[in-house]
């Protein structure tokens, strides 16, 4: 195994050093604000773009807050970056993933659109997917408004919001919804059975831990008997042919690895065009570290280059 990157051991140590409680120890309310104070303690700073403004999408049960960003001031319809933050669908905002879609914006030159889905305990699943179903949906049918090609529509997130990407996707694909040329998937939960080997060897001492993800899982679903739903838990869908292309990045040293990793593998063999990228010395969430974890801008150029190779 490689040594851990030598940034995200500093990132590691700086969470021991402040004694703050563990995400599992606190509320939800409080888990939310300790982690936007994290974020914004280890972001680095906010690109400044030619327009960056809050919208919404109507969606099923009412309006979906979401936030636009593009950068340059070309008219030209662009691609659309429908992003989904992560935070273990329980935590997490506009605020806390605005630096990583500035930069995305900046970095692409599409559309990016940040999606502020409902979140558990107060919204259980499914809310977080039919949230995320109708405001990729939504967009796509604004498309023109927003300056956006229907064409070049793609969807990502890291970790929860990699969940949903994957979960959209799997609709589109199986209900007519948006056509999507490419699912960006960073360190993405797809098997809430956590039943992996990377659960086992990063359960302690590397950021997300075993304890933080059954807090966030038991947030999240109604019942154990969620944990088999494909829209869940991705992996578990009736098929995975047909799937748009998708760059799948992970962190060697997180719990999410392993599954992450032969979700790549399953697609693989189901025929769809996958790059995998694995960050061997990073942790879970790292995007989201650049002021400190330097591998957090290359995993950005990551996903503009995978854009970039399909001409979005």
């Amino acid at each position: 195994m490689a040594d851990l990157d030598r940034s995200a051991a500093m990132v590691l140590d700086l969470i021991r050093l402040s004694g703050a409680p563990t995400t599992d120890t606190l509320s939800p309310a409080d888990a939310r604000l300790a982690y936007r104070n994290a974020r914004f303690a280890l972001s680095p700073e906010a690109p400044a773009l030619a327009e960056v403004r809050d919208l919404s999408a109507q969606g099923r049960t009412g309006p979906i807050p979401m936030r636009l960003y593009r950068d340059g001031t070309n008219p030209a319809p662009r691609a659309g970056l429908v992003y989904f933050h992560g935070g273990g669908w329980v935590i997490g905002d506009l605020d806390t993933h605005d630096v990583v879609c500035r930069q995305l914006a900046q970095r692409t030159g599409a559309v990016v659109i940040s999606v502020d889905y409902r979140m558990g305990p107060e919204h259980k699943f499914p809310a977080a997917v039919e949230d995320s179903i109708d405001a990729t949906s939504w967009i796509a049918g604004n498309a023109p408004d927003l300056g956006i090609d229907p064409h070049r529509l793609v969807v990502g997130g890291d970790s929860a919001g990699g969940n949903l990407a994957a979960v959209v996707a799997v609709d589109a694909r199986d209900n007519h919804g948006p056509a999507i040329a490419l699912q960006a998937l960073i360190y993405p939960s797809v098997a809430l059975a956590m039943t992996t080997q990377s659960h086992e060897d990063f359960a302690e001492g590397y950021g997300l831990t075993r304890a933080s993800m059954l807090y966030f899982r038991g947030h999240y679903l109604r019942s154990e008997a969620d944990k088999q739903d494909w829209r869940a838990s991705p992996m578990r869908a009736s098929h995975h042919e047909n799937l748009p292309p998708t760059l799948i990045i992970t962190a060697g040293f997180d719990p999410l690895r392993d599954e992450a990793e032969d979700y790549a593998r399953m697609l693989i063999a189901a025929g769809v065009p996958v790059t995998v990228k694995r960050f061997p010395g990073q942790i879970h969430g790292f995007i989201t570290m650049g002021r400190i974890i330097p591998e957090a801008t290359d995993a950005i150029n990551e996903i503009a280059d995978a854009m970039a190779a399909r001409g979005l």
